[in-house]
């Protein structure tokens, strides 16, 4: 029986004895020795070189002590030392924790987003005492050990898409401020993570390697889907000229959506910042919300007058106008929180805004000679006041009546595209309405002939500019269906409309940071990242994992089969970040006369 054998069958024998995962008080110590006996190249009997012992914590049983013995032959020239390959498949070289270790770390903070200190308190559990900074040592190990069995694994992930009939490439990044960007590349017919990068800028010269590595490890994709940067759309063009590459609708009415719309939306912001309106409807609410509070009945009150007009409240009917003023703030303030989940220019709260602040003006000033003139007064007039500045200045209503017409146009558009519809609660999962492509393309050219005849809008700077734009990316936008080869016949494949699938992919990445550190910036976590990190989304796909396993039966197992150079080489590689200033540099630069440092330098 070997060392996992007897490993296995010490654990087994302890939790018949406890009835229960066992917590050793003193470490056990278990022997683990070669099972080579005969020096496989002389055919002389192996002879004892040394016993050596090292702390181990696995999954299985916790912290133990491993005693392994080393055989050596001294016949051969080279006294070739034998350890034992049972305990290398448990634990790396040089290393306390066993890979089950590693890959349990992994997941937990990578997929369930837990924090060191919840993995601590689980492995505590145990019986295996771990650090932060072993947690974030392993954590960086694992995703570098699954981004090697990927790479290691390319031609089977390859051959499983191509019995799909091959991939089509989507290409998207994200970043934060000024942090790196992290590029991505996915497969939306398989649902596959292929590759990441982190990159200091989206320029075409960045990009190109990257695009090339991928297409080295899985072929040149059916077509590419990408969003309108030029710098990704120049990089696919010098690698893949012959490839269809196809512009993401989201984000080419996005884009024409922010050209229409950020002129005037930019006065309504400016405007509302320039009046503080937001601050002074704030400010009117908490004293309103002081009085509401040392009368706590108006609120009943008020909710059964709304519901029955006819009904007379006894006692503090004089004070009703403060909670109706102090509704209708809040009913103002919500107009910032209308939407559909698509974000600017799909969605325009300040618009929205905007509209309620001139209905709630209006109504200020039918209701406040209404009731008890006085209290009337003195809640309206005063709101009615703070609102004036804003609902009489010229620039805004000129910009209101804009972006009304430019909504009627873009929504036009919107429709004709079947993209970001108002009627579905989908929001930025929506990938775009089910409908041929032909249809699709059929109703945005009816309404690129009636811009263009359009005797006023077609002279119109901007209206003109989403014309051009129409023109310029109209064969990127408009993807046929393709027809491959799969392993169960001929079968059409339909390009996506959307970048969606990445989208959805970041923000669940930037929801799993913000989760785990309860930061909402995510600048210091991308520059933390290991670029390969969303590889562990393949994780949830049992395809993909089936493939990469290859017939083992755990990722911890696999991991055991990656030589331990290369993942230490790895490891190192991974340290290095081009963008990271030298501490030295960063402590001399941090000195306020440092100009003057430069110019004594060599004196």
């Amino acid at each position: 029986m070997n060392a996992l054998n007897a490993l296995k069958g010490f654990m087994d024998q302890m939790i018949a004895q406890t009835c229960a995962p066992a917590l050793f008080p003193i470490a056990p110590v278990l022997d683990f020795s070669p099972d080579k006996k005969v020096c496989p190249g002389c055919g002389n009997q192996l002879n004892v070189l040394k016993t050596r012992t090292k702390s181990v914590a696995t999954m299985h049983i916790g912290a133990f002590i491993a005693r392994e013995t080393l055989l050596y032959c001294t016949g051969c020239a080279d006294n070739t030392v034998y350890a034992c390959q049972d305990l290398e498949r448990l634990v790396p070289r040089r290393c306390h924790f066993g890979y089950d270790v590693m890959v349990h770390v992994g997941k937990t903070l990578f997929l369930k987003h837990r924090g060191n200190s919840e993995i601590i308190e689980g492995l505590a559990a145990k019986n295996i005492p771990i650090s932060t900074s072993e947690i974030d040592y392993l954590g960086k190990k694992f995703i570098v050990t699954l981004a090697l069995a990927h790479r290691r694994q390319a031609e089977k992930i390859k051959h499983a898409m191509q019995t799909k009939g091959g991939y089509i490439l989507h290409l998207d990044s994200t970043c934060d401020g000024n942090s790196p960007m992290l590029m991505t590349g996915l497969d939306s017919v398989s649902n596959i993570v292929l590759g990441n990068v982190k990159l200091p800028s989206e320029k075409a010269e960045k990009i190109i390697p990257f695009i090339r590595e991928l297409i080295g490890l899985f072929g040149d994709p059916l077509a590419v889907v990408h969003d309108m940067g030029s710098g990704i759309m120049k990089a696919v063009a010098t690698v893949l000229p012959d490839t269809a590459n196809f512009v993401c609708h989201f984000h080419f009415l996005r884009d024409i959506g922010k050209d229409l719309f950020e002129e005037p939306y930019g006065i309504i912001r400016n405007r509302l910042k320039k009046y503080g309106i937001r601050a002074k409807l704030r400010r009117r609410a908490r004293a309103f919300k002081a009085i509401i509070d040392d009368n706590p009945c108006l609120i009943d009150r008020f909710c059964r007058r709304v519901d029955n007009p006819s009904y007379k409240p006894e006692g503090a009917i004089r004070s009703l106008p403060v909670v109706e003023a102090y509704s209708l703030i809040q009913w103002t303030l919500d107009g910032k929180n209308q939407g559909h989940g698509y974000g600017f220019p799909f969605d325009q709260p300040l618009f929205v805004f905007a509209q309620r602040l001139h209905i709630a003006y209006d109504y200020c000033n039918r209701l406040k000679n209404r009731g008890d003139a006085k209290i009337s007064a003195r809640a309206f007039g005063k709101l009615a006041n703070d609102l004036k500045p804003f609902i009489k200045d010229p620039m805004v209503g000129r910009a209101l009546i804009q972006i009304k017409g430019k909504i009627k146009i873009f929504d036009k558009l919107r429709a004709a595209m079947r993209i970001a519809p108002r009627s579905t609660g989908y929001g930025l999962n929506d990938d775009g309405m089910d409908v041929k492509i032909q249809t699709i393309e059929k109703r945005v050219k009816k309404i690129h002939a009636w811009l263009s005849k359009h005797d006023e809008l077609s002279k119109s700077f901007d209206y003109h500019k989403t014309i051009k734009q129409l023109e310029k990316y109209w064969e990127k936008l408009f993807a046929d269906p393709i027809e491959v080869d799969t392993a169960h016949g001929k079968s059409i494949i339909q390009p996506q409309r959307t970048n969606n699938i990445l989208e959805r992919f970041f923000r669940s990445l930037k929801r799993a940071i913000r989760k785990k550190t309860g930061n909402n910036s995510m600048k210091r976590a991308l520059r933390a990242m290991l670029s390969d990190t969303p590889l562990v989304k393949n994780l949830q796909n049992r395809k993909y994992v089936e493939v990469l396993l290859d017939g083992k039966d755990s990722l911890a197992e696999l991991f055991a089969t990656i030589d331990y150079e290369t993942v230490q080489k790895e490891m190192r590689n991974a340290a290095k970040n081009p963008e990271k200033v030298p501490p030295k540099i960063k402590k001399i630069i941090a000195k306020p006369v440092f100009p003057e440092i430069i110019l004594n330098v060599y004196d």
